[in-house]
């Protein structure tokens, strides 16, 4: 068996809201392993990059440095991303990152996350950071666009770990708050997961290979949109991941920077001492 593992980043979803929406494809995931409440760590903002740089590293703000959304200065050089220590412990296999965001995959802003770097699609800079009507229609476009990518890559590639990333639920709460459309945009993201869980199934030698998926979200939205302060709307997160050795139990007291260590030890990577994460189902009861 071949082991790989999918992490799916959607950006600004409520877990209240998450629970309520039709969302099949992370509840089937709930189902086949957990799907947990996750409280962002005191250490992080509840702010993307700081968030984002956690699941990405394994380690929380006071270490790698990620302030806010400007990530200049930030230590990633000292605490790297899970792709990058995938590919260092084997520098043969392969890995794939792609976003919508640009810090996470680019040099804006003084990224990347992932290093060295990777898929965007080719739409104007900054328009991720707008909120009109023309904005929103974009980055739905662009969230397509690294869904469709990336399915080429699952279906198409032997990638040992995958990180893709999904935009348009966090812009459309800063548009306008927790609406209707807010909750369509993560019923959209959840049919975007199906791409990906569809394209996994389709490979044609699944049936000698051990998946681990994992969909994750940053931080909350306060009812009237944005982030970045300490309501438990904010405050309040979610991990859902099956897998190899993943149960209902292992989401016990799961947190961000356990997605780093945890993909690293599904694909059998030493995980360096004194990450700030834990392998799913390791963390005793709070």
């Amino acid at each position: 068996m071949t082991r790989h593992v999918l992490v799916v980043g959607v950006d600004g979803v409520r877990a209240d809201v998450l629970r309520d929406a039709h969302v099949p494809h992370i509840a089937a995931i709930g189902d086949a392993g957990f799907w947990e409440d996750v409280r962002v760590d005191e250490r992080n903002p509840t702010i993307s990059a700081p968030v984002w740089g956690t699941v990405a590293s394994g380690v929380h703000r006071d270490r790698h440095g990620i302030d806010d959304n400007d990530l200049h200065g930030h230590r990633l050089e000292q605490y790297p991303d899970f792709l990058s220590r995938i590919r260092a412990h084997d520098p043969a296999v392969t890995t794939f990152a792609a976003a919508a965001w640009a810090p996470l995959v680019g040099d804006a802003s003084g990224g990347p996350v992932f290093a060295p770097g990777g898929f965007r699609p080719d739409l104007p800079a900054g328009i991720e950071d707008g909120t009109d009507d023309a904005a929103l229609t974009a980055i739905a476009v662009m969230d397509e666009v690294v869904t469709s990518r990336t399915a080429r890559e699952l279906l198409a590639r032997g990638h040992s770990a995958i990180f893709t990333y999904l935009l348009l639920p966090d812009m459309v709460a800063h548009a306008e708050g927790v609406t209707d459309r807010y909750r369509e945009a993560i019923e959209r993201a959840d049919e975007q997961v199906g791409v990906l869980l569809a394209a996994i199934d389709a490979r044609p030698d699944r049936v000698n290979e051990e998946w681990t998926v994992i969909v994750v979200t940053d931080h909350g939205h306060r009812d009237a949109g944005h982030h970045g302060g300490d309501s438990d709307a904010e405050r309040t997160a979610w991990i859902a991941a099956s897998g190899p050795g993943i149960d209902a139990a292992s989401g016990t007291g799961v947190t961000h920077a356990d997605i780093a260590v945890h993909t690293l030890h599904a694909l059998g990577v030493t995980v360096p001492e004194g990450m700030d994460g834990r392998v799913f189902g390791t963390r005793s009861p709070a």
